[in-house]
């Protein structure tokens, strides 16, 4: 895509915490930011992304079907340390060329969830590259002005991804499920896990021992996370079964999504007022 349009991409991005119009609305979308192979320049493009699982994301080298590798993908088999923003959400990564029945399995998956991989694979040339973009630990990198900017906007990643997997499951495509959105599935309920660990050991106890007027607020969204914790294993059973069709994991994603709703909303009234003070 020319550079004007990725700058506006990238822009737009930022502004809005992931969220973007246009061609990508609606879609899963990261900023992948790469070093020139011969420049050593930094270099950011706008890129579809596939959930993957286990801390990593899959990127597709189609340069809309053209007979050339894009120019991101030539940085990082050089460079393979690249930086991703994901929503909300900035990390680093190492970047992993996918190889033989393991290319060939993450295409067909990304074929499932979009044909029009397909008809790029067709008009170009070449074997069309897909990248694991594996995450390297470390502390969180949120970009929000708050803790309480934070929490909201941690939450507002959830429903979109939540929003994204109900209308994958509306569309029309077999009463199986697709092997995509098993996984789609699957990497939702284990950021969900590990959001609401991550809160019952650090941010629950920060705030019950800084604000003990919370005590009835926290003691209440803690009960809530082992009750979500046994609806995400009920959509987890549903994905991972041996018939599982898109009809009886559409109920389980429903019911989830209106569970998780009344959570955070019921989390945002209360905790986020207080973490606003506490950062100014």
């Amino acid at each position: 895509m020319p550079n004007d349009f990725n700058q506006q991409v990238i822009e737009e991005f930022r502004a809005n915490g992931g969220v973007v119009g246009g061609p990508f609305e609606g879609s899963r979308l990261l900023l992948l930011t790469t070093t020139g192979a011969r420049s050593g320049a930094r270099h950011t493009t706008p890129l579809g992304y596939l959930p993957d699982g286990d801390g990593r994301v899959l990127v597709i080298a189609s340069a809309g079907g053209a007979p050339r590798d894009p120019d991101w993908f030539r940085n990082l088999v050089t460079h393979p340390r690249v930086s991703v923003e994901a929503g909300v959400f900035r990390y680093e990564a190492e970047a992993v060329v996918l190889a033989g029945g393991e290319r060939d399995r993450a295409f067909a998956r990304a074929v499932e969830s979009d044909p029009g991989w397909a008809d790029y694979q067709a008009r170009a040339d070449r074997v069309i590259p897909v990248v694991a973009l594996q995450e390297i630990p470390g502390p969180p990198d949120i970009a929000a002005p708050s803790f309480g900017a934070a929490v909201k906007a941690v939450h507002d990643g959830f429903r979109r991804e939540l929003a994204l997997i109900r209308q994958e499951l509306s569309r029309p495509g077999g009463a199986s499920l697709g092997a995509q959105l098993r996984v789609n599935c699957l990497t939702a309920c284990q950021g969900l896990h590990n959001h609401h660990t991550g809160e019952d050991a650090g941010l629950f106890p920060f705030l019950a021992e800084r604000h003990p007027e919370l005590a009835p607020a926290l003691e209440r969204l803690a009960e809530e996370h082992l009750k979500l914790a046994d609806l995400l294993e009920e959509l987890r059973a549903a994905v991972t079964a041996d018939d599982a069709g898109q009809v009886r994991v559409r109920a389980e994603v429903e019911r989830l999504s209106a569970a998780i709703e009344g959570h955070f909303r019921y989390e945002e009234e209360h905790l986020i007022p207080v973490l606003d003070a506490v950062a100014h």
